[in-house]
């Protein structure tokens, strides 16, 4: 789950972060009596959880009597589609220089990975494409606490040692906030110190229990539907339904549809041993998709009984085709159930992902 920016801010100050005065508003007039507390030259920011927030309006720099003014103007849009709801007002700091840093897993070492550059801001994606040399990167074992001394210095390179604390510091926090991504973009100098004039943290949805989160915000009513049920579940961009059991059935399914040109509209692993409820709210989750033309389930009855799988196909009662490839234990009595009720039963997973991508042109 991704934490807005004021919240990993405040996770980054309680780890000794630099970070600037600012506040947090939910109306425009909020702002009149904190004023004083950031002084007269502030930044307008919309808590909103969209990429290239700066280049689509949501960061407004301002003065101290503009400010209610600007604040009511930024709550009246939308940014990426994404309503205001907050704004974070902070000082406007007077920048020196602008870092780039931030520390992520490294899938193929299994490791933590320390990136960091000589410039941040907006075009760090630009730079590092044109130049590769503009991104240092460091591998970090987790049993480490810290970041070893000599990387910090292949990292620093001749950037000013405060940043060292700031590195080490956001590493603990990587580690013990179960984070897949901890970046400050920018990282700023200025005449009083380093800052985290930026700040993002994505925290293990696995983890959020640890971390004493109750609600992942990141996920779409059905993804929270598809939570309750226990389902194994991912929205995608296509229109072909997917509901399998067993997570290897389930992306073989999908790699397939893909392999013939087609396009699976999401992932659903049921689980073994689905009963006809589970099948049920599985197949009518899949059919609330806006996407979706044509739902395919492939099951192999194992501990899952395909008569009851049957059942709950034809109690869903989706008004979407449903094309059904199931093989296993109880397999006939499920097939007289799904012929009772009129649905298309065939017999391999190659003709059925077949038969889903012409039901479903």
């Amino acid at each position: 789950m991704k934490l807005l920016e004021y919240e990993a801010k405040g996770v980054f100050s309680d780890y000794g972060i630099p970070i600037p005065k600012g506040f947090v508003i939910r109306e425009p007039e909020e702002i009149t009596a904190h004023l004083q507390e950031v002084g007269d030259a502030v930044v307008l920011k919309a808590e909103v959880d969209v990429g290239g927030r700066g280049k689509a309006g949501g960061v407004l720099m301002v003065d101290s009597a503009s400010a209610v003014e600007k604040a009511r103007e930024l709550f009246s849009r939308e940014i990426r589609g994404v309503p205001v709801r907050e704004i974070l007002v902070e000082e406007r700091l007077e920048i020196e220089h602008e870092y780039y840093l931030s520390i992520a897993i490294d899938r193929s070492s299994k490791q933590p990975v320390v990136l960091f550059g000589d410039t941040g801001g907006v075009e760090i994606e630009r730079a590092a494409k044109e130049e590769e040399s503009a991104i240092r990167r460091a591998l970090v074992s987790p049993l480490l606490r810290e970041v070893p001394a000599f990387l910090m210095r292949e990292l620093l390179a001749g950037a000013p040692a405060d940043i060292a604390p700031v590195i080490n510091n956001l590493y603990r926090i990587f580690q013990e906030k179960d984070a897949m991504l901890a970046e400050i973009n920018p990282l700023v100098t200025t005449p009083a110190g380093v800052y985290a004039a930026d700040a993002k943290l994505i925290i293990d949805d696995n983890a959020l229990a640890r971390q004493g989160i109750e609600v992942n915000r990141d996920l779409s009513e059905r993804e929270r539907e598809a939570e309750r049920h226990g389902f194994s579940y991912v929205e995608l961009d296509g229109t072909i339904g997917v509901i399998g059991n067993g997570a290897g059935l389930t992306m073989s399914t999908i790699d397939l549809i893909d392999y013939y040109r087609g396009r699976a509209a999401n992932f659903l692993d049921v689980g073994g041993g689905a009963d006809q409820e589970r099948v049920m709210h599985a197949v009518r989750l899949v059919a609330s998709l806006p996407s979706v033309k044509v739902i395919l389930v492939n099951l192999l009855g194992g501990i899952t009984r395909c008569d009851e799988v049957a059942r709950g196909i034809i109690t869903a009662g989706v008004d979407v085709p449903v094309i059904v490839r199931m093989a296993g234990t109880n397999e006939e009595q499920g097939r007289r159930l799904l012929a009772e009720h009129g649905y298309r039963m065939v017999d391999s997973m190659e003709a059925a992902v077949r038969v889903a991508l012409e039901v479903g042109e």
